[in-house]
């Protein structure tokens, strides 16, 4: 019973660190766009240089 003195604190402690990480996250935008590293293993990459060089010697 005596641990609960010890567990009680130690959890509260716990919360209030995370509800300052939340909060800093949220402060600092890192909740702002969610979907775009998501989405970016779908896209193509874009084009080497040497090929766009190549490109724009053949107009």
């Amino acid at each position: 019973m005596s641990i609960l003195y010890f567990l009680i604190p130690l959890a509260m402690l716990f919360v209030v660190i995370a509800g300052a990480v939340f909060y800093w996250a949220v402060k600092n935008n890192q909740f702002e766009d969610l979907e775009r590293q998501g989405l970016s293993i779908l896209m193509d990459d874009e084009k080497p240089d040497d090929t766009r060089k190549s490109l724009k010697n053949d107009d």
